[in-house]
């Protein structure tokens, strides 16, 4: 394979204004492929981990370092797998309020609470910025010193064949690709916005999904890394049911943290990473950062972190599978734990990890089995320990439009329920009260004031 691919590569890069940086961290992950880099990880190359430090045993925290600390929330997702256009965070996620309304809220809470300037910084895709922002001016308060956003880059679909840049006249939007999560240190860096931070004194940012409301910046941990030199740390919860598809925390052999994800696993692995008591840890993707240690890092590496390299395999058109095979270099933000010297993993409660990723997600988190507390945070109901277990048909169910349409009335009461199983076309009338685990079948309608058991 010839330097054909690569420079083709970047000079499409370079004609549609993605900074240098950014280049070079696409021609350090397009090298690995070229050499035949798959990004698997498996089975024999790790082990379970041990004896973390958890976030009750840590002591109070010093109120005064959250004037030191940013929440950056990642916001560049539409959706679209519940057949979205617009920005996730922007739909309804809890008694009337958006995702972006109560993440604002949180963040004034936190000012509030602290006197502290607690900026909010979303990183947006070029998909999400303009309606995120145009919900941020209406909440002019949440004005700080730094800017409201900044963009993440974007990397060329590269043919799975030749490893040319892909050409898609039909839509060209479609030949480019977000380069995953883990460019957030990148686009920190090319946008200026770790630099504006720096100079403004800020020594941390807490990251954090804008689907995942249960993530708030807490004084405690903000001591903790303080006081332990600490320059990187994962939130890592107890995996559940829920979690079994999804990436997990793991130890190298030769004893550093690493994040392994669904797509770096081996297919003769599958088994053993959806075991959940091999793999008792769900990273969060709730990262505490420090912010010149970030910089320092990235300098030393000639502004390319290394992240281990995810190897994403679709086709140019995600809604053709008939259209050509493509690779996406990707990387995970989480991945970091295994780069910065001294990162750890902090074993924290389930309430700080709520994410959405399907309307199933949401349907829990609309319901009671979750509140809304006055400062805005989301925690689950006191009565409970782990979010009822929600698994709706996709036949009827994987659209919002189509959720929406089966939940009238709103989502039914969830707070005794264990597990509710949907198959076939079901709506469900006003104040359904679900208790224990319940499976219910369609075609049907739930009648107003029902109570479902067994």
């Amino acid at each position: 394979m010839t330097d054909d691919g690569l420079q083709a590569s970047i000079e499409k890069m370079r004609a549609e204004g993605v900074p240098q940086v950014a280049i070079d961290t696409f021609a350090h992950y397009y090298e690995q492929l070229r050499e035949g880099a798959s990004g698997m990880l498996p089975e024999s190359e790790i082990e379970r981990v041990e004896d973390l430090p958890t976030l009750d045993d840590l002591p109070e925290g010093d109120p005064g370092l959250v004037d030191s600390a940013i929440v950056l929330k990642l916001n560049g997702g539409l959706g679209t797998s519940m057949g979205m256009t617009q920005a996730k965070s922007l739909i309804e996620a809890k008694d009337g309020k958006t995702f972006l309304d109560i993440i604002v809220g949180q963040v004034l809470g936190l000012r509030e609470r602290f006197g502290a300037r607690v900026p909010l910084v979303l990183m947006n895709s070029f998909a999400t910025r303009d309606d995120s922002l145009a919900a941020l001016r209406a909440r002019p308060e949440i004005e700080s010193d730094v800017p409201l956003d900044f963009v993440q880059n974007k990397v060329p679909k590269i043919g799975a064949d030749d490893l040319q840049p892909v050409s898609w006249p039909a839509d060209p939007r479609l030949e480019w690709a977000p380069p995953g999560h883990g460019d957030l240190y990148t686009a920190l860096v090319t946008s200026g916005m770790l630099e504006a931070l720096l100079e403004q004194g800020f020594e941390y940012a807490f990251v954090a999904n804008s689907d995942n409301l249960g993530a708030v910046l807490d004084t405690r941990i903000l001591a903790w890394m303080r006081a332990e030199h600490v320059p990187f740390a994962m939130e890592v919860a107890d995996r559940t049911e829920a979690d079994r598809k999804g990436g997990h925390l793991a130890r190298r052999r030769d004893d550093g943290l690493v994040l392994r994800e669904t797509a770096q696993t081996p297919e003769e692995d599958l088994e053993k990473l959806q075991d959940v008591d091999r793999h008792p840890y769900v990273n969060t993707n709730n990262l505490w950062v420090d912010l010149e240690a970030l910089r320092d890092t990235l300098d030393a590496r000639d502004g390319v972190l290394g992240l281990p390299i995810i190897v994403n395999r679709k086709t140019v058109d995600p809604g053709d599978s008939d259209s050509p095979a493509v690779v996406q270099l990707e990387t995970a933000m989480g991945a970091a734990i295994g780069v910065f010297d001294g990162a750890q993993a902090l074993h924290v409660p389930r309430r700080r990890f709520a994410p959405v990723k399907t309307t199933n997600d949401l349907l829990a988190l609309r319901s009671d089995a979750y509140v809304l507390l006055e400062d805005s945070r989301v925690e689950l109901a006191p009565e409970r320990e782990q979010p009822p277990f929600v698994d709706l048909d996709s036949e009827f169910y994987k659209l919002i439009r189509d959720f929406e349409a089966r939940f009238p009335a709103g989502p039914p009461s969830l707070v005794a329920c264990e597990r509710l199983v949907v198959t076939g076309d079901v709506t469900f009338g006003r104040d359904v009260l679900v208790r224990g685990a319940v499976t219910v079948e369609g075609p049907a309608r739930i009648e107003d004031s029902s109570v479902l058991t067994g």
